[in-house]
């Protein structure tokens, strides 16, 4: 799905403005009640009416949305405990993406030079064939290259070439992967 495409999808989900009662309660119900239910089919067809999520893909237990301009593709997994923000600006997951637990991914944050603590959003782009390891930080406006890989812990605050492993505060690169992409394995754990 192009970036434009997305767009429109994501504008059209969603009748309510950001902030509202509607918006917040919707936001609740999604994240005390449908995250916590332990049959994948029952919280994906409750995502599938806000998000646009391709086929195949897993979002398993506890899993935080903090906004809907949230698109993920075919075939990718977010696991357990992770935070997708789609307040701010888009956020796009391709296909054949594994996210590990406990990964955050904002599209919103404050400006640390604001007297007002002002925020500040820009879209995140995570392309097909990426794997982010455990407690990762996505930050706004980054773009993370088709097939890279995201060490467990870092904080990318730039984007990330292609094919390359990214470690560390601010994430650097590490590597060259070296590495044909295949089509993951489907992943749908019972009760998770």
């Amino acid at each position: 799905m192009s970036l434009k495409g997305f767009h429109a999808t994501v504008t059209r989900v969603i009748p309510f403005r950001s902030g509202s009662v509607l918006f917040n309660l919707t936001l609740y119900v999604l994240n005390a009640i449908v995250a916590k239910i332990p049959f994948h089919a029952f919280r994906l067809a409750f995502y599938r009416r806000l998000f646009t999520i391709g086929e195949d893909s897993s979002i398993l237990m506890n899993v935080r949305f903090r906004g809907f301009c949230i698109s993920i593709g075919n075939n990718s997994t977010i696991n357990s405990f992770c935070t997708l923000d789609g307040r701010g600006a888009n956020l796009h997951i391709g296909n054949n993406v594994d996210i590990a637990p406990e990964v955050n991914i904002w599209t919103l944050e404050h400006d640390p030079n604001s007297e007002t603590h002002a925020g500040r959003a820009g879209a995140v782009v995570i392309s097909d064939y990426v794997w982010i390891a455990s407690r990762a930080t996505i930050l706004p406006g980054t773009h993370i290259g088709e097939g890279a890989v995201v060490a467990a812990g870092a904080v990318v605050t730039k984007n990330v070439p292609p094919w390359t492993i990214v470690a560390g505060i601010p994430a650097k690169f590490i590597a060259n992967r070296k590495v044909e992409p295949k089509q993951m394995q489907r992943y749908r754990p019972w009760f998770e």
